[in-house]
């Protein structure tokens, strides 16, 4: 794939989720956004409200969290959440499902999760986050197939907040089992230009990273998502 670094870009989620963001920080990775047309700004649901203001009539979209890092909460607190953050200005929804209810093999449970999310989200794009790196391969099939099957926009890997980020496995993985049109978002670890576009080679359609201007730019990152 030859994409020259600037192209990236349009896949890019420019992320910001730490406990301690402030404004400024916020008001910062908007900027950023605009100056280096990436495709959203990812934050907590808290900070959508003041992201949305700034972003106001730009091309950039805001993008919340939900149930994050955990997604042990109530599935109808993340459904409360992400109505929330779509009424004060997210365009685009990124949730935790429930990590041990999946590893349990708590398949219905997990389905009624993400589905009633989805449902609040109407017709607002719901990204689900797997943590893959908690998961074996039975585990991330299986979370893949439901998010298909209830045909949410996107699987996406990992919150980068766990012991792993995305690998170009779990990406093909994960491209293999929900087919060729749905969403694929790889987060966590995506730090410079060659990995981004290793991961878009392997079948990711979005990326979550706080190295986005290090990836345009072809140059170092010291980021740690």
């Amino acid at each position: 794939m030859n994409l020259q670094p600037a192209a990236v870009a349009k896949y890019i989620d420019h992320t910001l989720l730490a406990a301690d963001a402030s404004r400024a920080q916020i008001a910062t990775l908007c900027a950023e956004a605009q100056q280096h047309g990436f495709y959203s700004v990812c934050v907590n649901s808290a900070q959508v409200p003041y992201a949305a203001q700034l972003l106001e009539g730009q091309a950039v979209k805001v993008c919340a969290v939900v149930g994050f890092p955990l997604g042990a909460g109530l599935s109808v607190a993340k459904a409360f959440e992400a109505l929330q953050a779509i009424e004060a200005g997210a365009g685009e929804i990124d949730m935790v499902l429930n990590i041990g209810w999946l590893k349990e093999g708590l398949f219905d449970q997990v389905r009624e999760d993400i589905a009633r999310v989805k449902q609040a989200c109407g017709a607002t794009p719901l990204k689900v986050i797997l943590e893959t790196c908690l998961l074996d391969t039975a585990q991330k099939t299986r979370a893949c197939e439901i998010c298909r099957d209830l045909d949410v926009a996107f699987v996406k890997t990992s919150t980068g907040f766990s012991t792993g980020g995305a690998t170009l496995e779990d990406v093909a993985l994960m491209r293999k089992i929900v087919g060729p049109t749905m969403g694929v978002k790889a987060s966590g670890g995506v730090r410079d230009y060659n990995t981004a576009v290793a991961m878009i080679e392997a079948g990711a359609t979005r990326l979550g990273s706080s190295s986005g201007i290090a990836i345009v730019s072809n140059t170092a990152s010291t980021s740690s998502y």
